[in-house]
């Protein structure tokens, strides 16, 4: 919780809101969030609205607010609401927007191959990030680098660019700038059906969506019975149809519509990642092909 940590440093946190506990695991016990379980670390008040109307009252009965941050709230915030902070709602958001406003702008932006990426802090109004710009920072984006590792380091991007910022927002001195008129990409809530992987498509392609969905939730590939999650794996050169499966030298290598995936850390149901070569010794009879 990068932000929430650099912003308890510099200035006075009234409040955290987060979401309702859910129930998690086996159990079905109520959880709290990461973000619940940050803020009473650092010792700060939580409250967890139920909708939007409670979030509205819950902002009235704290009163005098300079300005609200929001960082992967997901969900949007009524324009009563939006009034309510003297200087109103900034977010922080891991794109460059206008491109790839939506829930899952990491996810989109490795799926589509994006050379860079960013942070931009926006203030909120009543549309989908669509709110005018006050501060951006560009990143390039490793090679190989997982949503996981991306999101890891735009959240301290975000969070030192929100730091830097602040004081200057709320003293009125810096002044936004609209969104461009053009070039707005949506990046929409991964669904199921966005985990698997269709080895009739190139394996470039396969690779980029390993990492977008890396390490949660992650690429879904079925062997036999068993549906894995692949974590990692790498295109090579590889004339094998798309979803033949052929082991050589400690490497697991599928066919795809364009060259070949080496599948390199899997996890199978109910255990922990380990390397694709040794979860496949450990199968009685080794499948010929994989499906999605």
């Amino acid at each position: 919780m990068p932000t929430l940590v650099s912003l308890s440093k510099v200035a006075e946190v009234t409040a955290v809101i987060t979401r309702p506990d859910k129930p998690r695991g086996r159990s079905a016990r109520p959880a709290p969030s990461a973000v619940k379980v940050a803020a009473a670390e650092l010792g700060l008040p939580v409250i967890q609205p139920g909708n939007a109307s409670e979030l509205t009252g819950a902002l009235r009965q704290i009163g005098g607010i300079d300005v609200g941050i929001v960082t992967a709230y997901g969900t949007l915030i009524s324009p009563e609401a939006l009034s309510l902070p003297a200087r109103g709602f900034l977010n922080v958001h891991f794109s460059l927007l206008p491109r790839w406003r939506g829930a899952s702008p990491v996810v989109a932006a490795l799926l589509a191959g994006d050379e860079e990426t960013g942070v931009s802090l926006m203030l909120l109004d009543q549309g989908l990030d669509t709110g005018p710009i006050v501060a951006a920072r560009t990143v390039v984006i490793g090679r190989d680098e997982t949503a996981g590792e991306l999101t890891n380091r735009l959240a301290i991007l975000g969070a030192q660019l929100l730091v830097e910022v602040l004081p200057e927002w709320v003293g009125g001195s810096i002044s936004v700038t609209p969104q461009a008129g053009n070039g707005a990409t949506h990046a929409p809530k991964l669904t199921k059906s966005d985990l698997a992987l269709d080895l009739a498509t190139p394996a470039e392609e396969l690779v980029r969506r390993i990492r977008a969905l890396a390490p949660r939730p992650g690429a879904a590939l079925t062997v036999g019975d068993v549906r894995l999650r692949v974590l990692a794996a790498r295109g090579i050169d590889g004339n094998l149809a798309a979803g033949e499966l052929a082991v050589a030298a400690e490497r697991v290598v599928v066919g795809t519509g364009q060259g070949a995936l080496e599948l390199v850390t899997v996890q199978p149901p109910g255990k922990r990642p380990m390397p694709a070569a040794a979860w496949l010794r450990g199968l009685r009879s080794p499948p010929d092909e994989v499906g999605s």
